[in-house]
């Protein structure tokens, strides 16, 4: 199938998606299909909601906005544009998705067809209404789609390649059952801010946004802040008290609650607000409703700590510290060449 057909498929995806990113959701009458695509998506919006309390209306309509705005002519043209597609001899590549926020392993499936291969994707339990759907509409729009996208509930069999994507534990099982194939197997990450003490009330507010969004259950969720010594906190919690209404979701305030108990139970040192927590703890993985810190002395000493534990960050939200930096309130609007973990998952389906 020709690249163009694929890219103008996933055009038209973005044109399709958009009616649904807003805060009130409206028809548009010049999209393909949308007398057989629009009322039933809508639907699985709801279906997503009902069988994952973590997928609210807001965060759902969040994804289907920054996808939306990646599946455009101009951005997908940029992205492949970057690479040669000619010598590509289609494989099955199988996907074993996450399911942490909603659609998490639309990259990988987008990355997979693009490249021209034929996908097979194992989704997570918790994210499995919206992908089929979508797909069944690509199929609708490009009919040379269909039969080349699979999806199983089953053990994953038959494929030439595989992107595997879960915790340290069960990546180490990818890696041993996976070892004889190509493979993109991704662990836990965790994103990181660092503070100066010099950041604008705006800049701050735009970091809720990367600690907050999807309850700060993604990898690119900032979970962790470098602060100089004898930081102040007050302006930080100011800055993120827009975010207060998070608490009224029953599935974060039961977190809050429990972990708030066992930090006072353990005689923890922690700082709070009625909806956040924050701690002094080196670790980078911090419970929901918990934001770890950490204080430094030398901001270079800390871009060495940072390059050296490079493997357990995602993003390093920043403002003129480090290279690949993102700037705050940015970490959960990446471009389709931010690839995850910095491994670039084209650049592997070409070479298979």
């Amino acid at each position: 199938m020709q690249l163009q057909k694929r890219i103008n498929a996933f055009i038209k995806l973005g044109d399709f998606l958009r009616q649904f990113s807003n805060d009130v959701i409206t028809k548009d009458d010049n999209i393909e299909y949308n007398d057989i695509f629009f009322d039933g998506f809508k639907h699985q919006l709801k279906l997503a909601q009902e069988h994952n309390g973590w997928f609210s209306q807001e965060n759902i309509k969040f994804a289907l906005k920054s996808w939306s705005d990646a599946l455009t002519k101009e951005n997908l043209n940029k992205w492949i544009s970057a690479y040669n597609f000619d010598n590509v001899s289609p494989k099955q590549v199988a996907i074993i998705m996450a399911g942490n926020i909603p659609l998490v392993g639309f990259h990988d499936f987008l990355s997979v067809l693009i490249s021209g291969h034929d996908v097979l994707v194992k989704q997570s339990s918790n994210d499995k209404q919206l992908l089929p759907y979508l797909a069944k509409y690509l199929e609708y729009v490009e009919p040379s789609l269909k039969g080349r996208i699979t999806f199983t509930e089953e053990k994953i069999e038959g494929f030439d390649a595989v992107i595997a994507t879960g915790s340290n534990n069960t990546a180490r099982y990818f890696e041993y059952y996976f070892k004889g194939k190509p493979s993109i197997i991704r662990n836990n990450r965790n994103s990181v801010a660092v503070l100066t003490g010099n950041e604008t009330e705006e800049e701050l507010e735009s970091l809720s946004e990367d600690i907050f969004r999807y309850y700060g259950l993604g990898c690119r969720n900032v979970s962790k802040l470098f602060v100089p010594e004898n930081y102040n906190f007050e302006g930080f919690f100011k800055a993120i008290y827009k975010w207060h209404p998070i608490i009224e979701g029953a599935k974060y305030a039961n977190n809050y609650d429990y972990n708030k108990a066992v930090y006072l139970m353990s005689e923890f040192d922690m700082l709070e607000n009625g909806f956040l927590m924050i701690k002094e703890d080196q670790s980078y993985a911090s419970p929901i409703a918990t934001v770890f810190y950490e204080h430094y002395n030398d901001l270079d000493q800390l871009k060495e700590k940072i390059k050296a534990e490079n493997d357990q960050i995602q993003c390093v939200v920043s403002k003129g510290f480090i290279e690949n930096e993102i700037a705050f309130g940015g970490t959960q609007k990446p471009q389709l060449w931010d690839y995850a973990d910095s491994v670039d998952s084209v650049e592997f389906l070409l070479s298979i």
